[in-house]
């Protein structure tokens, strides 16, 4: 994976197919500890928004590479007093040896990859969650042994989750369905550059219709219904929502043999039913593991490890 060493990744339209496929197979060869690599360098993460696995399975990942890890809370350093974004990204960068950043607006972590010459990587914004989707696609290839033709289908909020997962499918060949109550559709410009990027090879569909989308998937795909920083619109948005649902009826739809997947936290009784959540189709377990491996081979592909 030399072509990633140095690199940012911001979005996952940073990466080509070939370059998505190479980490999903070094992220394969890391789990099954086929591959150990190691790498001495500290890695920074700058979070604004809570976090359980991201944060948990980047420094477990770290450490596991030999390296170490320095948690920026910006509670306690002085950011949250309100220095530059230009200024704190060029004092870390010569401290870090890369930085991982979970924050709100995507424009903030480009202006730290702009004023930093160590990489950057987009733990998560309002607008995409890249690092969730390469452990969704690594956990797809697990259980079908392939992703190209699959279909994937994901109901509810067209967040962050939904527009990376449009660009991730886009780029291994997947056809891609995003289902959303009207007004909640995925961001016009990503769909866009994910249609642009499947070529016409696979699809980017969306509609209203959840049962429409459901039919015949390989995959279906849910995530909350309010994210974070949307807590006051929770009851508004719990009844327009309501049909969006992953219950056993709607998994019926999809394919005999399909998965179901949640990136976590999982509101059980709202986006999905306690029953699918825990039965015998849902992978959502596997995929939370996956984060750490995913993340793992992303860590090691830009530092360099050997």
């Amino acid at each position: 994976m030399a072509a990633l060493i140095g690199r940012d990744l911001l979005s996952l339209a940073d990466l080509s197919p070939t370059e998505l496929q190479e980490l999903l197979q070094l992220a394969t060869q890391l789990k099954s500890q086929q591959l150990q690599l190691q790498c001495n360098k500290v890695l920074g993460l700058l979070f604004s928004k809570a976090s359980t696995r991201t944060r948990v399975s980047f420094t477990v990942a770290m450490y596991q590479l030999g390296g170490q890890v320095i948690d920026l809370n910006p509670n306690v350093t002085q950011v949250s007093r309100g220095e530059p974004v230009q200024d704190t990204a060029r004092v870390l960068d010569r401290y870090l040896d890369i930085l991982a950043i979970r924050t709100f607006a995507q424009q903030e972590l480009e202006t730290f990859a702009n004023y930093a010459q160590i990489p950057v990587i987009n733990a998560l914004t309002d607008l995409e969650h890249p690092c969730q989707v390469l452990a969704d696609l690594l956990t797809i290839q697990e259980c079908f042994g392939t992703l190209a033709g699959l279909t994937l289908t994901y109901v509810g909020d067209g967040n962050n989750v939904a527009n990376s997962l449009m660009l991730g499918c886009a780029l291994v060949g997947m056809n891609v369905k995003i289902a959303t109550p009207s007004g909640y559709e995925p961001n016009a410009s990503i769909v866009e550059q994910a249609r642009a990027s499947a070529n016409n090879k696979t699809e980017v569909i969306l509609t209203h219709d959840p049962e429409f989308a459901a039919k015949g998937a390989a995959v279906l795909y849910t995530d909350v219904w309010a994210s974070m920083g949307q807590e006051t619109e929770v009851d508004d948005r719990l009844p327009i929502f309501q049909p969006y649902q992953i219950s056993e009826p709607l998994l019926s739809l999809a394919d005999p043999k399909a998965i179901v997947l949640h990136c976590l936290p999982a509101h059980r009784g709202e986006e999905i039913t306690e029953a699918v959540l825990e039965g015998s189709q849902s992978r959502v377990w596997q995929q939370a593991e996956n984060r750490l491996h995913a993340q793992k081979a992303l860590l090691a592909s830009i530092l360099g490890a050997k």
